[in-house]
Formats: structure tokens, sequence, C-alpha cells
């Protein structure tokens, strides 16, 4: 089989651990029968010999494989990793997302997305990257005593796109997470909660105009970006450019930026121009969360 999990984009400023999106930036991990337990990695990470063998995917996988069949069958993992590790694009949940769903296809037991969802809980308590890694699109959710996920999906429309911006250097999401405030005031509350319910509200409706007003935030996004502090400039850059939004992703260091199909290019050049230090890099949206597939 061949499972192929989309990157995510979550926070998306007010929507704290809440709102995401998913990114036709894909990891890949095919799995066949072997007589031998075999890892290969290829892209992000082939230079780190331990994800061989202190490997998370695997691991996950087995965690469920064995309870369904009983058994420890052999296999080899070829992993085609191409989602930036500890850049605030979802690696980790990808990981999760694809290894429950590998290993219930693999042991040839149907479980729905959403149970799929609820399983992931466990290694990643927040849904706002791993909901729209399982389903795609634009994504708000909410946790039922961290045991149930209850979910809304908007497909993005083609005509948009995503420059990402990703620096050279990680955060740290315990570090970045651990320097926010542990009080926040009712004023910063309501401004947080009044913006994240009208960005999901203009994802639904499709009304474009709004973004950037609704994608402010006062609750983490200054924190995080004081670590590394270009990313205020490129936040400016990015809206004085055509950007419809343009928040950090996740805890970052990587920022989501969100134009029209025919301002993409623009934006990315510039971008590309004054950061030459960063990758730049424009994506299609993934309306449909991971695939799975059998190898011939």
């Amino acid at each position: 089989m061949i499972i192929k999990t989309p990157a995510t984009s979550a926070n998306l400023g007010p929507g704290f651990d809440s709102l995401g999106l998913a990114l036709d930036l894909n990891n890949q991990v095919s799995i066949k029968p072997s007589d031998f337990l075999t890892v290969s990695i290829k892209g992000e990470g082939s230079n780190k010999p331990k994800l061989k063998t202190n490997n998370q995917f695997v691991s996950i996988f087995y965690n469920f494989y064995i309870k369904l069949i009983g058994r420890r069958d052999n296999f080899r993992f070829e992993f085609q990793n191409n989602i930036p590790f500890s850049r605030g694009l979802g690696s980790s949940s990808a990981v999760i997302v694809s290894a429950i769903a590998s290993a219930y296809h693999q042991a040839g037991v149907t479980l729905s997305r959403e149970s799929i969802l609820n399983k992931a809980l466990f290694y990643e308590p927040h849904p706002d990257n791993i909901a729209p890694a399982v389903y795609g699109g634009f994504t708000a959710s909410l946790t039922i005593r961290n045991e149930r996920v209850i979910t809304q999906k908007k497909e993005i429309p083609s005509y948009l796109k995503a420059v990402i911006v990703i620096p050279n250097r990680p955060m740290s999401t315990l570090k970045s997470r651990a320097k926010m405030p542990k009080n926040i005031t009712m004023q910063k509350t309501v401004f947080n909660l009044s913006h994240s319910a009208v960005l999901t509200a203009a994802f639904f409706n499709e009304d474009w105009k709004v973004l950037q007003a609704a994608s402010q935030d006062k609750l983490h996004q200054q924190v995080r970006m004081n670590a590394m502090r270009e990313l205020f400039e490129v936040q400016k850059s990015a809206l004085q450019n055509g950007a419809l939004m343009s928040t950090l992703s996740g805890s970052g260091s990587s920022f989501f930026n969100m134009v029209y199909e025919d301002e993409a290019s623009s934006l990315q050049k510039k971008l590309q121009e004054k950061f030459v230090n960063f990758r730049v890099k424009t994506y299609n949206f993934n309306n449909t969360g991971y695939t799975i597939s059998d190898l011939v």
C-alpha cells in the first residue's frame, strides 16, 4: 500500500489549537511485506540515522497493527518525506495520522476518517493539525473530553494558492508554548474569539476580502515571532504585496500566506528576493486529506 498525507498550517492567526488547513505538499509511505523489518528514508530526515532505528511512524503503526491482527508481521517501510521538520507545517501530525490509517488498511479493517481522527488525539491532543491531515480543506475543530473531535470542513477553491515562507532554522513548539502568557485579559480573549469566528465564517462564505482583518491575533503570534524577528517583516511584506492573509504557520517558524492564483508567482518572487536565506514555495491546497492506494 501507499499512503500520502498532506502538510498542514494551523492556528491561522486567532484560531489557536482549533483552525487549520491542508496543503498539497505530501509525505508518502509505501508498505510492502518483507522477510525482515526494514526502513528507508528519502527527503527530509534522510541524513538522520536515528529515524530508522527509532521511527515514530513504525512504532504507532505496530501499536495498532498487532492489536488488530494479533501478530507482528514484517514490512519494508519506504518513506518519501517532503514536509520539513520543526517548521510548523504539521510533519508530526502527518506521521500520526498516516501511521494509524495505514495500520487499519494493512490489517484489512475498515475505519472511518472520524475514528482515525479520534484515535490520533492520543498522540496529538490539539486537532488543528490532525483534522486537516485527515479531511483536507479548511477545518474548524473542537475536542470533547479529549476523546472525540467535532470538525467542520470547507473545501478551498482552486483559484487560491498558498505561498509558504520556510526559514532556515526551526522553532521549538514546546519552547514557544512555554513562553505564552498563563493569563489573558478579557479584551484579548474577546478579540481572538471574534476574529476566529469571522475568519471561519469568511472561509465558509468565501468572503476573502475580510481575511486580512479577521486573521489578526493577540494570543500567541507576537510571542512566538519574537524568537525570530525577521518574521514580522515577512508578514508585513506579504500583506503589502497581495497576500489575503499572512499568519505564523502553527508554532513556526514557517509563515503561511494565502493569495489569489494570478498573484502567487509575484508574491513568491518578491518574498524570495527579500528573504534570500529562506525558502519560498507556492502550493495548491489539499481538499481530500490522506489518500491510500494499493500497490500492484
